[in-house]
């Protein structure tokens, strides 16, 4: 580890800058080691979390010395946004990049050799060029640093084979220090990442894989789009990502958020380039709300504030949804990050893992059984994705998942239901795997389960109470918590030694309740806004953006959603009270500080409000629910075609689905358009006919309407009728 006793004189410069640039007056974990080795030219291998600061690692040093500091950098996007970010702080830097004109390359080739330049962007494919390697021979050359530096490893979770060439940094320049960097890699990554760059004697410097500011939740399949709908609803406004496994999916549901009002684009390989920057940048610049993709979107985004990830599908590994995750919350503040799955997804997966050695495809086989044990588990998130990386997790309880919130219904007879699986696994002489096991512990009378005689042993039957399905979940659970474990090609279950523990009453399981008996209302993720006047937060919001539209830049590079809550609690009025502000540096205050200040003092002597207030601590957050009513993402496609009044029948026909599917689809639009005349799906006679009885038996059940009826009025009628009812009460008596 780097000297901890370092002099200040070789630290407070670093500080200085910080501050002067950035408006940061303290380090994060790691950075002060990480920016020592840059600037005593020292090679390193940097692992922090994302929002750990891993840039201001190499950006500072870069401002703190004399030279230029090169960052290999794998997408344009990405420098792009480094870039813009750095020189709205105030500092010189330029990214080269197929999209600039000989011209502008000329430029800052110019720039580079006149010594203007602090740092300079490239992709490793424009680096590992001979004429580039040539020309930075020529400059003052003192650092390097390699952004996403998991990509050099073929351990790693996005492998490109382009960032080998980069060892010959070290080759053609080994005076210069030489430092790696990433969000996630595993030790074994690590060491591969030092091998493969050739680094001397490197420092490896690995921070805490946990993000405390991110709410972890895990949420098995029911009606995903309205799982999705539930977490986006609860952030309207706010920006989020939503991943889904297949193109299809992404435009299906970006679609479908879109018909219900949200501002949300996809975002996938098979789209346009044209359009996928587009979108990209809508989302970027604030102008939708929420980018629906697949894991093609991400890596380039450089986005502060998002407040939200939800993966509508199971991601690969554990190493994907760390860093597709870990895109939410960058600022530092509150995040939610939903994960919906269904057993369909491990198979999903499995047929598309087809590519690489045998020895590849058994690691990417082995992440992804751990990816659905993390789904599986009734343990904390935060513990279970900090240990897969080799960590610790301090305390108790996280006070930030699901399951340490308390959110998971776990059944009161845990032990003893755990107890009946793995004895039934050890009377069928852990010989057979989960499906064949669940079906003689539910009482099946399948040929093969009579044939053994298996309907004779002790454990046959003692969760027939139970179906095969949530039988079959909770053997994953056990397989998750350690209690079982799959063996050989066909997943025969075998007990571990915990799990004879449970067996002895020694050791007792977390099982969850079956999907279908779980309340149905979700835990809304909290959010750090205490003191902060939400009223100022939106106009400074505001303002934030017509700035950034003026200088064609993203939001959060004028300043972030952190910067803006504090300002909106501490309500500076004076230059000097504003710099105070963490996040406001001597360049920002100079570009962003009139508009700002302008602002708040108008906003707080129209409310008589007191301004320039003491920085205060800011109180854990509070929780609240959210009971929205999901809706089916297929049914939306037909509400255009019921606001036409077309009828059911033509609707079937148009839709190509069955009547019945689609009396489902009309009691959503119904319910969601608080439509309250039926007469276009319902005779005016029979209409009359149904509030009548309504009038008489009420409107919130169907069979009493029915009955009083005589049965001579079907249900799909009743149920529009009683629908458009309930629609004309006011909100309020809901």
């Amino acid at each position: 580890m780097p000297n901890s006793s370092a002099p200040m004189d070789s630290v407070q410069p670093l500080i200085d800058a910080m501050q002067r640039y950035w408006g940061y007056d303290r380090f994060l974990p790691l950075q002060r080691e990480a920016m020592l080795c840059s600037v005593q030219r020292r090679d390193a291998v940097v692992v922090l979390p994302t929002g750990g600061g891993k840039s201001l690692c190499y950006q500072v040093p870069a401002v703190c010395r004399d030279g230029l500091t090169l960052v290999v950098s794998p997408l344009i996007s990405l420098m792009k946004d480094q870039v813009d970010a750095l020189e709205a702080c105030g500092v010189p830097a330029a990214c080269v990049n197929s999209t600039l004109s000989p011209g502008e390359r000329k430029q800052i080739a110019e720039r580079v050799t006149a010594g203007e330049l602090k740092l300079l962007y490239m992709a490793p494919e424009r680096l590992l060029a001979g004429r580039t390697l040539d020309f930075l021979a020529d400059s003052n050359l003192c650092a390097a640093a390699i952004d996403e530096a998991h990509c050099i490893s073929a351990w790693g979770h996005d492998f490109r084979p382009e960032y080998r060439g980069l060892r010959i940094l070290k080759q053609r320049f080994p005076n210069i220090g030489v430092q790696a960097f990433t969000a996630t890699a595993s030790d074994q990554v690590r060491r591969d990442i030092a091998e493969q760059l050739e680094l001397s004697e490197p420092e490896f410097l690995v921070g805490s894989f946990d993000r405390p500011n991110l709410i972890y939740k895990v949420q098995r399949a029911s009606n995903r789009f309205g799982q999705v709908c539930e977490v986006v609803e609860r952030h309207r406004g706010e920006s989020g990502i939503v991943y889904c496994i297949s193109r299809k999916e992404v435009d299906k549901t970006a679609a479908a958020l879109a018909a219900l009002g949200h501002q949300a684009l996809p975002y996938h390989a098979g789209l346009a380039d044209d359009e996928r920057h587009r979108n990209q940048n809508a989302f970027i610049r604030e102008e939708v709300h929420t980018i629906v993709a697949t894991v093609a979107f991400g890596m380039g985004i450089d986005k502060s504030n998002v407040r939200y990830v939800v993966h509508c599908g199971m991601p690969k590994s554990l190493e994907h949804y760390q860093q597709e995750s870990g895109r939410a919350g960058r600022d530092g503040l509150e995040a939610e990050c939903q994960l919906i799955f269904s057993g369909g997804d491990f198979i999903t997966w499995s047929r598309m893992l087809t590519e690489g050695d045998a020895v590849a495809r058994a690691g990417a086989q082995r992440a992804l059984q751990a990816m659905q044990d993390y789904c599986q588990s009734a343990l904390c998130r935060h513990r279970a994705l900090v240990e897969y990386f080799g960590q610790e997790l301090g305390g108790d309880n996280c006070g930030a998942c699901d399951v340490c919130l308390g959110e998971l219904d776990v059944i009161e007879d845990s032990l003893v239901t755990a107890q009946k699986i793995i004895s039934c696994v050890v009377r069928l002489e852990e010989r057979f795997g989960g499906d064949y096991t669940a079906k003689v512990l539910s009482g099946s009378k399948e040929a093969r389960i009579l044939e053994f005689g298996h309907d004779r042993l002790s454990t046959y039957g003692l969760l027939s109470d139970q179906s095969i399905r949530t039988i079959r979940d909770w053997l994953e659970q056990l397989v998750a918590q350690g209690f079982l474990i799959k063996t050989g090609e066909f997943n025969t279950l075998s007990v571990t030694e915990s799990g004879w523990q449970v067996l002895r009453g020694k050791a007792e399981p977390q099982l969850l309740q079956p999907a279908e008996q779980r309340p149905s209302t979700r835990s809304a993720a909290p959010d750090n806004w205490d003191g902060v006047d939400r009223e100022l937060f939106e106009l400074l919001r505001t303002r934030r953006k017509q700035l950034a539209d003026e200088r064609n830049v993203p939001a959060y590079v004028v300043f972030s959603d952190a910067t803006l809550r504090d300002l909106a609690r501490q309500r500076p009025t004076t230059r000097e009270r504003m710099r105070g502000v963490r996040g406001v540096g001597d360049k920002k205050l100079a570009d962003f500080g009139e508009p700002f200040l302008a602002v708040i003092s108008d906003y707080c002597q129209q409310h008589s409000l007191a301004s320039d207030l003491a920085p205060a601590p800011v109180a854990a957050p509070v929780q609240s629910t959210s009971e929205a009513r999901p809706i089916n993402a297929s049914s939306i496609a037909a509400f255009s075609l019921f606001r036409e009044g077309l009828s059911l029948a033509e609707v079937a026909t148009r839709m190509g689905r069955a009547p019945a599917t689609v009396n489902g689809y009309l009691a959503d639009y119904l319910r969601h358009e608080r439509v309250t005349d039926p007469s276009p799906w319902v005779e005016p006679t029979i209409v009359a006919r149904i509030e009548e009885a309504a009038g008489e038996v009420g409107s919130e059940r169907l069979k009493p309407v029915f009955e009083l009826l005589g049965g001579d009025v079907d249900y799909d009628a009743i149920r529009v009728v009683l629908t458009c009812l309930r629609n004309r009460a006011p909100a309020t008596a809901e």
